[in-house]
């Protein structure tokens, strides 16, 4: 098929939908999505701390930060996934003062922080500014952004159009403090509306229209699962050039009455084909760090209480079975 050919499909398909994408909208026309689509190969991604495991430290808000730097050496993982948002392990107000505590508590304990997950979606808010300097000083490559949800009262053109505007302006504070601002897919519907990003390809259009090293993916298989059962590897292809890290944790469908909704379970006994990801991951040479989640009950600590209703050992025990599942499907894909 000639490239005159491809495009012509492409554009008709945006033109069907509604998308008329063209110069002056910022979006991206029929060409460049095509190009992005039928891309074969990609150039590959190879972070220095590739396949360095952190653990999402919502789950250990039940502790300050030098007994979670205790508790990660115990169980074995590389770092952590800090909380920087509200409620979290470092609340945005207090960032300068103990975001530098929390790094020297894991450091002592030969462990990092690889990440950090934030509320970040505004980059005229005096606290981003605050969070990315701050975060940037300390050495850390990666935040995970807040969520957009869909409006109902716009277009689906326009809905992708103002994410477009908000994100593209946090790329350039971004790349002031030379840090990657990640977005996460998320399935379901929160109570703002469907999560904007849940289908892939409307995160893969923002991000190559802003195209900037500094705006990236955080790519949840778990999430891309449950709104993809059979096409989310056609999703990874598309975001694939984008994703600058990963977070894993597992899931199964729950029937109830009126729906069926997905719930999280151990890694590797759910809908999740683990074997399959690791292996595009492999063939795309996506070499990004890990974030680890663990949302099966686990006496609060699943949904970041302060305290905890089961034994420490419990949840120390079910941590370490995860993370023995997950390194073993790194080394059977050659990841590891």
């Amino acid at each position: 098929m000639t490239t005159t050919r491809r495009n012509f499909i492409a554009k008709s398909v945006l033109t069907a939908a509604g998308i008329t994408a063209g110069a002056n909208s910022g979006l991206l026309t029929g060409a460049s999505l095509t190009d992005s689509i039928s891309s074969a190969k990609l150039p590959g991604i190879n972070d220095p701390d590739a396949f360095k495991i952190s653990v999402f430290s919502k789950h250990f808000h039940w502790l300050d930060y030098t007994q979670m730097a205790d508790a990660l050496a115990e169980i074995g993982f590389d770092g952590a996934d800090l909380t920087v948002r509200p409620g979290g392990h470092v609340e945005p107000e207090k960032v300068e003062q103990d975001l530098p505590k929390a790094v020297e508590a894991l450091s002592k304990k030969g462990k990092k922080v690889y990440m950090i997950t934030t509320a970040i979606d505004n980059a005229d808010d005096p606290l981003t500014v605050k969070v990315l300097k701050t975060s940037a000083a300390l050495g850390i490559k990666h935040y995970r952004m807040g969520w957009g949800h869909y409006d109902n009262t716009k277009s689906v053109e326009a809905n992708i159009a103002s994410m477009q505007a908000k994100l593209g302006k946090l790329a350039l504070l971004n790349e002031k403090y030379s840090i990657s601002g990640e977005y996460q897919n998320h399935s379901g519907v929160a109570k703002e509306g469907i999560y904007f990003g849940g289908a892939i390809w409307d995160t893969a259009m923002v991000l190559k229209a802003i195209n900037s090293k500094w705006l990236n993916a955080q790519y949840d298989v778990y999430h891309a699962t449950v709104e993809g059962a059979n096409t989310w590897p056609v999703g990874l292809r598309l975001i694939a050039p984008w994703i600058r890290s990963i977070d894993i944790k597992d899931f199964e469908w729950i029937k109830e009455k009126d729906s069926t909704r997905s719930e999280s379970i151990p890694l590797g006994t759910g809908r999740v084909d683990f074997k399959k990801y690791f292996a595009m991951l492999k063939e795309m040479g996506i070499n990004v760090p890990i974030s680890i989640h663990y949302e099966y009950p686990l006496g609060g600590a699943d949904s970041g209480a302060t305290k905890l209703t089961i034994k420490r050992e419990d949840l120390i025990s079910a941590m370490k079975r995860d993370l023995a599942v997950l390194k073993n499907y790194l080394k059977e894909a050659g990841l590891a």
